[in-house]
């Protein structure tokens, strides 16, 4: 069961409209009705570089993309918002998809990290094999 907003809770659920651009109430709603105070926390720490910070809220949109389509994170829903934030902020389709190919260079971590591990591990079996 959804409970109704309390006051302080519709407060809250404004100004990070207001700050932050957008709600999403599948992501934000539930977190805001079961801790408010744990979600302005978050809403004071999220909302500062769109309050003091220096770069245009295109920029900003396009790193909340890399960061959600990472393959370490990979978060749907705000892959879509940031996108549909994005293109409202005058992002471009190939300004996004060059984040998509900037981003995907994380999963290369895998080969850059493992292998030079699965090297060592095969010439100690190798040695101890002898």
């Amino acid at each position: 069961m959804i409970s109704e907003l309390t006051e302080r809770q519709k407060e809250l659920k404004e100004r990070f409209a207001k700050d932050r651009g957008y709600w999403d109430e599948g992501t934000w709603g539930s977190i805001l009705r079961l801790d408010e105070g744990y979600f302005e926390t978050y809403l004071n720490l999220s909302a500062h570089p769109w309050k003091q910070g220096v770069l245009e809220p295109k920029v900003k949109e396009l790193i909340y993309i890399a960061i959600d389509a990472s393959c370490t994170h990979l978060y749907g829903p705000g892959i879509r918002q940031h996108i549909s934030n994005a293109l409202k902020y005058g992002a471009t389709v190939k300004e996004i998809m060059e984040v998509f190919e900037l981003t995907s260079v994380l999963g290369i971590h895998t080969l850059t990290v493992g292998v030079p591990i699965l090297l060592e591990e095969m010439e100690k079996t190798v040695k101890e094999d002898i």
